[in-house]
């Protein structure tokens, strides 16, 4: 699914134009993207659906795949998602 075709479903069901939706589901992709920019590790949860967290990854020795020689991986932040109860157990079925 496309953030398109997101719009156009939460738009049909909710008696939206596309452009008005687009503008919700922007503003709640933002919300989630800033709230996991903040350096205090803010943790996103959206009951029944899953949270969203940023962990951090340590400083690591790495490889070049074409000459083989090391290379310095510097530490970093990445985001993670982790389902719920309710998504898990929706996919599993």
């Amino acid at each position: 699914m496309t953030k398109a075709d997101l719009v156009e479903k939460v738009a049909a069901q909710v008696n939206l134009t596309k452009k008005d939706t687009e503008v919700v589901i922007d503003t709640i992709f933002d919300s989630i993207s800033r709230a996991l920019a903040l350096k205090n590790d803010a943790k996103v949860e959206l009951r029944g659906f899953g949270s969203f967290r940023v962990r951090r990854r340590r400083a690591r020795q790495g490889r070049n795949p074409q000459t083989g020689n090391p290379v310095q991986v510097p530490a970093k932040r990445v985001p993670y998602f982790k389902p719920g109860k309710e998504l898990k157990a929706l996919v599993d079925s």
